[in-house]
């Protein structure tokens, strides 16, 4: 969309490469070249598909990667999970049960087991996807490097195996050192990634009164004694993460929950060379302020229409 004063300047472009050419064709073409360009320029802030789009097919899928490309999605977020055998695997939960048809934690399943469950039996597109299975690492890295799709690598715990996994990836595709962040809740995750590789771009995500409260607002423990310790660990977490953890693991970026966002927040992390994402944008009206206003990377379970609130 033409912005104020734009007409005047592509006006003077056709005009001069008119002069100079002779050629309105030519000229024409030549602007048109320059609008295209200008347009995808201001296209908008990045968008990344949370666990590769939940919400618009089955998440963390090969056929959530391919449909949050379709969609427009600029990366995506992949979780992290190990198998009783030690293959890395996209999984979200500690537990098959959410997503799969069948049921367990993923620690305790070999791959080979894994490979027998239908990733979709829960999802509400599940016929459109169905057989679609749980993917290695390896593949999902691939699917997103052939999509050309930045990707957030979150990673629960576990440091040492993510730590190893990680680093073959980038071992295999150092196009990921460019084209990809890890990032965690624990800064003992991001530390020991920075350990291990410091060529490496890393994250912390970070929601505040995470100890004491659920996203929604619910407090974790019935005993008000228990929260009101757990408030004051809240306090201090958030203080280590504004004043030193993002420091000392040598964080490029920090992942937000969205209702903790503003101008102002965006501004302080700016002056210390961090840049800000927020999670999880799942409205038309949130996304627009992101684009217009905040202008920064935010992450959502859908690239397609409005959603439920996600903590």
């Amino acid at each position: 969309m033409l912005q104020i004063g734009d007409e005047v300047y592509f006006s003077a472009v056709f005009l001069l490469v008119l002069f100079g050419t002779r050629s309105a064709i030519g000229a024409s073409a030549v602007t048109a070249s320059i609008y295209v360009f200008i347009v995808m320029f201001r296209a908008g802030v990045p968008v990344v598909a949370h666990r590769a789009g939940g919400h618009d097919a089955p998440e963390n899928t090969i056929a959530a990667i391919r449909e949050a490309s379709r969609n427009g999605a600029t990366g995506v977020e992949l979780d992290l999970g190990f198998t009783a055998d030690g293959e890395a695997v996209l999984m979200h939960d500690e537990t098959v049960d959410r997503t799969t048809n069948g049921t367990g934690a993923v620690g305790t399943l070999r791959l080979a087991e894994l490979r027998t469950l239908d990733a979709t039996g829960k999802h509400r597109l599940g016929e459109k996807f169905k057989g679609e299975r749980v993917p290695t690492l390896q593949e999902a890295v691939e699917e997103c490097i052939n999509h050309q799709l930045t990707i957030f690598f979150d990673v629960k715990d576990q440091p040492d195996k993510a730590a190893a996994a990680l680093g073959e990836m980038y071992h295999k595709h150092p196009v990921l050192y460019n084209s990809s962040i890890v990032c965690s809740f624990q800064p003992r995750v991001i530390y020991k990634m920075r350990q291990a590789n410091p060529g490496v771009v890393t994250a912390l995500t970070h929601r505040p009164w995470s100890l004491s409260r659920y996203g929604d607002g619910t407090p974790r423990s019935l005993s008000a004694w228990t929260n009101y310790w757990l408030g004051v660990l809240d306090v201090l977490l958030d203080w280590a993460h504004h004043h030193l953890l993002w420091n000392l693991c040598g964080v490029s970026a920090i992942l937000m929950q969205k209702d903790f966002i503003s101008l102002d927040y965006v501004q302080y992390w700016a002056e210390r060379g961090v840049e800000v994402v927020g999670w999880t944008i799942n409205t038309a009206v949130d996304k627009q302020y992101y684009q217009d206003v905040l202008k920064i990377s935010y992450i959502t379970d859908s690239l397609r229409e409005d959603c439920e609130p996600h903590y």
